[in-house]
């Protein structure tokens, strides 16, 4: 790949600042430890890619060792380009393993036309890979949402669901046998795409979200970008509130307790003047 002496200057720039998130989001949430065995979900997209080149990137500077396992989850859709991961993946190096579960044919037979299907395609794909996972005997599964992803589910549980809740950094799943960990987290969508455009990745497209151009998720990627244009450094300030919450000045009684909530009644105790002596001077009768 023939870079001009510009586009270098920008390539390296867009890596280190890249390397830098992900390497203080992997620090703040103890992401990776010593040993563990990382199966790092690569879908096709620009997000996945360049998760694996940045981690990848890290792990050779590392003061731990851990291993990598590239996994990707053909869903069976029509025209899938089955040869491009492997092709690539063999092209750097990285041993990989490709897992084969038709979830297409029963999303679209169980989802009406036109409706969104998200939610079984995400909860399909996840049982897929918990199963690998835990079968191959990897404790760590790296999902490549980054920042922007984790906004736009903090808006639409907020304007959708009336809660408020996001996307962690890490979580542990339902069953407690795995530990999910996101290490783009503080990773903004715009730098991921740029780097993914000078990589020059082999995108492969999704041909069950990638086209549903009405989906909610859309509307919100649209007004933060436009807060972007707008009024810079609004979106930081949105992500950074979200580590800095403070459950007393919300409404949710679960998180504090606002029932048992009392006024401190302090009694003053009353202050004892101190008994003051002075010396008198008496004269002796003669």
């Amino acid at each position: 790949m023939q870079r001009s002496e510009k586009t270098k200057i920008r390539f390296n720039k867009l890596q280190k600042r890249l390397r830098r998130d992900m390497g203080q989001a992997i620090a703040d949430y103890n992401m990776i430890e010593e040993g563990d065995r990382i199966m790092v979900c690569l879908s096709g997209g620009k997000d996945s890619y360049t998760m694996l080149d940045i981690l990848l990137n890290l792990k050779q500077s590392a003061p731990i060792s851990f291993d990598i396992l590239a996994v990707n989850l053909d869903q069976k859709q029509p025209d899938f380009p089955e040869h491009i991961l492997p092709e690539y993946l063999e092209s750097i190096d990285v041993p990989y393993h490709v897992i084969e579960q038709d979830t297409y044919s029963v999303v679209k037979r169980v989802i009406p036309e036109g409706k969104t299907t998200c939610g079984l395609c995400s909860r399909m794909r996840r049982g897929a890979l918990y199963a690998y996972a835990e079968e191959h005997g990897y404790n760590k599964i790296a999902l490549g949402h980054h920042r922007d992803d984790i906004l736009e589910t903090f808006f639409l549980n907020m304007f959708h669901g009336g809660q408020i809740k996001a996307m962690p950094a890490k979580l542990k799943s339902d069953n407690g046998k795995h530990i999910v960990i996101r290490p783009l987290a503080y990773s903004r969508e715009k730098d991921i795409a740029e780097f993914s455009a000078l990589k020059e990745y082999p995108i492969i497209p999704c041909n069950l979200c990638g086209s549903q151009t009405n989906l909610q998720r859309v509307q919100m990627k649209a007004m933060l970008n436009q807060w972007d244009k707008e009024f810079p450094g609004r979106v930081e300030t949105i992500f950074n509130s979200l580590k800095n919450i403070r459950p007393s000045q919300l409404l949710d009684g679960q998180l504090f307790d606002f029932e048992n909530l009392s006024q401190q009644v302090v009694i003053e105790k009353p202050i004892l003047q101190p008994l003051v002596f002075s010396a008198v001077n008496v004269e002796k009768a003669s």
